[in-house]
């Protein structure tokens, strides 16, 4: 089905859904890990998604969804200051969002342009693919039966199925692999018969904390970078320019209000989901009506407690096997913009730049002073930028649609 085909409501819906059930695990799993309801994060994540449209005037195609960079960071700050303290710090990383998104407007598209050649998002969009294939794999390694299963469904529909059908094969994969777990035995149904049908997330008030906002700042350096990386794939995807228009400074903005709002009501920061773009990658669906209805259902969900049961009950390994194809198709990206900007990847400057990125990111480098620390996309972004900016040459810019 040709992507640019205006698409009916119901389907608009039911690929609004499916991409909310590929960002759904990260998005209940980063509460989880920090220890508070997934269905705050399910809540805010809507809301963020909403607002980050609005501000973008609507032409972005992302979801926003938790963010695993400020795992670690949020479970330290709240041994150290209390979560409440620790919102404070979070509601401060969306006022950075905000200060360099007033600096990139300041200083204009010939920033992004020197600061951010091909030769240093090529690679960096690969990070942002690979770094997360650990978590696929770990996730499908539950059960590579049902990781397969879901796999295979989803590559058996992208590739020879027509129509609608070809449209949905995230959704279409979820539901073989969860058919078989409940045959396998593998599906755990207490989580939907526990849950009451109506259950209001919950919110919480922050707390002023100067020690957890200092400490929770310099957190915000990786996401931001790799928000440009995502702006740069989902570009690359949609063939459009969205550095350009919208804007940068819009989509930074955009970001950094829905983690602050996130923040206010007792939640944890949002970021753009790269899981999501591998997803439009894949359907070659990009509607930003389709997110938002994405960022509605989950509001919806965080609500219905029996269909937040639902979604918890989805094996990992069946989530595991469609993540092995998103976060490839998200590298892939990567590849493709090298090769779309025409970088000379003979040039032995540029060799350099791509060969450091690649091993620093996917290496698991951690630089680490006192309490602040930046490592994994984060770190193979600035050391790009830094060998970039210091080698001599110049490298051309991101080929992106005008």
């Amino acid at each position: 089905m040709n992507s640019n085909r205006p698409l009916s409501f119901p389907r608009k819906t039911i690929l609004g859904i499916q991409f909310l059930f590929v960002a759904f695990g990260a998005t209940v799993l980063v509460p989880l890990l920090v220890g508070i309801s997934p269905s705050i994060a399910l809540f805010t994540a809507g809301i963020g998604t909403l607002i980050f449209h609005f501000i973008t005037k609507g032409k972005v195609p992302v979801f926003l969804g938790s963010s695993f960079a400020f795992v670690a960071p949020i479970v330290e700050a709240t041994r150290l200051f209390g979560f409440p303290g620790t919102l404070s710090g979070i509601i401060a990383v969306g006022l950075v969002y905000g200060i360099m998104s007033a600096i990139v407007k300041w200083r204009g598209p010939a920033l992004i342009d020197k600061v951010f050649p091909s030769v240093v998002v090529g690679p960096v969009i690969v990070v942002i693919g690979l770094s997360l294939a650990s978590t696929g794999v770990d996730m499908a390694s539950q059960n590579w039966l049902l990781a397969l299963i879901a796999l295979l469904t989803a590559i058996v529909v992208v590739v020879f199925a027509n129509g609608m059908i070809k449209l949905i094969p995230i959704f279409l994969g979820i539901v073989a692999g969860y058919v078989a777990s409940i045959f396998t035995g593998d599906v755990d149904f207490t989580k939907i018969t526990e849950a009451a049908w109506i259950s209001l997330p919950a919110f919480q008030a922050p707390s002023f904390s100067w020690s957890a906002i200092i400490y929770m700042i310099p957190v915000a350096i990786a996401p931001l970078i790799e928000h440009i990386g995502d702006m740069y794939a989902i570009g690359a995807v949609s063939g459009k320019n969205y550095v350009k228009d919208p804007g940068l400074q819009r989509t930074m903005l955009g970001d950094g209000i829905a983690t602050a709002v996130a923040g206010s009501m007792g939640s944890i920061p949002n970021t753009t989901y790269s899981e999501v773009t591998g997803a439009i990658s894949l359907t070659k669906v990009t509607d930003p009506v389709v997110l938002r209805i994405s960022a509605i259902t989950a509001i919806v969900f965080s609500v219905l407690g029996k269909v937040s049961g639902f979604l918890e009950s989805i094996p990992g390994a069946v989530l595991g096997g469609i993540m092995l194809l998103l976060f490839g198709m998200i590298a892939s990206v990567g590849i493709k913009t090298l090769i779309d900007s025409k970088t000379n990847v003979n040039k032995t400057r540029n060799q350099v730049i791509i060969s450091v990125i690649l091993t620093v990111g996917i290496g698991g480098a951690v630089i680490q002073f006192g309490n602040f620390s930046l490592a994994g996309i984060g770190l193979a972004a600035v050391t790009g930028v830094l060998l970039n900016l210091i080698l001599p040459d110049k490298s051309k810019p991101v080929k992106m649609k005008k």
